[in-house]
């Protein structure tokens, strides 16, 4: 018998040693922040006013938080902003021998409770090394054997999950989109369910790498995901499938997935919904699904850095002023972790209301110290505005010579 390769010893070994801790969680989420500097964890809590901050996330086998795969330097912050409840999860793994080397990071943005994060923290990458086999299938860089493995450990989590769930029935609107980044030297892979998004910072411009999967808008994506929900039996309210959810991908969400049924009858008692109603309804498939888009991208050496964050950043701030706030903050200091505090708050700063996740991964490649500063072109913008109130000030003068 042949040896065996040092990253499928790897891969054996750490399949031997992935066992589940997941436990049922209370109500209220204690919030942590943790180093990545060594596998050891720290805890401590931040609270102010109703804004807590959990810097960093979960770290295994990661030996410094400035180091990584070929120079890749992660931060990662999550704040609780003006929410009651703390639903978002973050967890960074650096150069991970369990990934042949790959880092990972995933943003978690939860609903309903708090279970379906904690599990997902617990459980997703640890299905992640097993199916992609140490790492192995990653450094291959076979776009359809990665595609099929992560296809296939986001099924069997959902499916763990919703096991889980049917014995917690408190917990049966427990859900929480998932987007994972899995950075080599070179390459990256992401696979992603639900609306965080990945940005990537090429030269200054950003690339938005994923698409929100919800149940409304008119892109193609969005049209998919209703033509979808619609041929499953389903329907749409107010952009909420059956007039309750607003994303149509998601881990969790047993009420959509296993206890349809249940969740009709429920509309029923709530008067949501007669039974006359209902009685038509024929659901025939999940209405929310666990299914990944997972993409390739080849990185070169005008990739600047990656930038994964939850809908509480995106829906206040768009990709191209993130992109450039980032920036001017690695120029100014270079410190990945403080730019993810920074942009966190930048967000909290625009009125954001919901939870706020962040990862910022420098991918190694820029001088920053060197990098001149990045401005707005206030020339463009103020020529703009003088262009807008020029065409509504054209418009009032119109209105006002129409016959009354």
């Amino acid at each position: 018998m042949s040896l065996l390769s040092p990253q499928l010893q790897r891969f054996l070994l750490t399949k031997l040693t992935l066992t589940s801790n997941f436990k049922p969680t209370n109500k209220f989420v204690t919030t942590t922040t943790t180093s990545t500097t060594t596998a050891a964890t720290t805890t401590t809590t931040t609270t102010r006013a109703r804004t807590t901050q959990c810097c960093s996330a979960i770290a295994i086998d990661a030996p410094s938080s400035l180091g990584g795969v070929a120079g890749v330097r992660l931060g990662s912050t999550s704040l609780q902003g003006l929410r009651e409840e703390m639903e978002d999860g973050v967890v960074v793994v650096q150069q991970s021998d369990g990934l042949d080397g790959f880092s990972f990071a995933a943003v978690f943005d939860g609903h309903g409770g708090v279970s379906t994060v904690n599990f997902l923290k617990d459980e997703l990458y640890k299905e992640c090394v097993a199916a992609l086999q140490g790492g192995l299938l990653l450094s291959g860089k076979d776009l359809n054997a990665v595609k099929k493995a992560l296809q296939e450990a986001f099924e069997n989590a959902d499916t763990k999950l919703l096991n889980r769930l049917e014995m917690i029935p408190e917990e049966d609107e427990s859900g929480a989109t998932a987007t994972v980044m899995f950075i080599g030297n070179d390459m990256l892979f992401v696979s992603h369910v639900g609306d965080s998004s990945v940005v990537l910072s090429r030269s200054g411009k950003a690339e938005v790498l994923t698409n929100p999967h919800r149940p409304y808008g008119s892109s193609k994506v969005s049209l998919q995901e209703i033509k979808r929900i619609r041929e499953a039996g389903g329907w749409i309210v107010n952009g909420r499938i059956c007039g309750d959810i607003a994303v149509s991908r998601a881990f969790g969400d047993i009420r959509f997935k296993t206890k349809k049924n249940e969740m009709l009858k429920k509309g029923v008692e709530e008067g949501r919904w007669t039974e006359k109603f209902i009685s038509r309804v024929k659901l025939n498939k999940d209405l929310v699904i666990a299914l990944p888009d997972i993409f390739q991208v080849s990185l070169g050496s005008d990739e600047e850095f990656l930038l994964l964050a939850s809908d509480g950043l995106w829906d206040y701030m768009n990709s191209s002023d993130a992109v450039t706030f980032v920036r001017n903050q690695l120029r100014q200091h270079g410190d990945v972790q403080v730019a993810c505090e920074a942009l966190a708050r930048a967000a909290l700063d625009q009125r954001s209301e919901d939870n706020i996740s962040v990862v910022i991964a420098d991918l190694g490649r820029t001088d920053w110290q060197n990098l001149p500063l990045q401005e707005q072109n206030f020339v463009y913008e103020l020529g703009q505005a003088f262009a807008t109130i020029g065409i509504v000030s054209l418009g009032i003068w119109m209105s006002s010579q129409l016959p009354l």
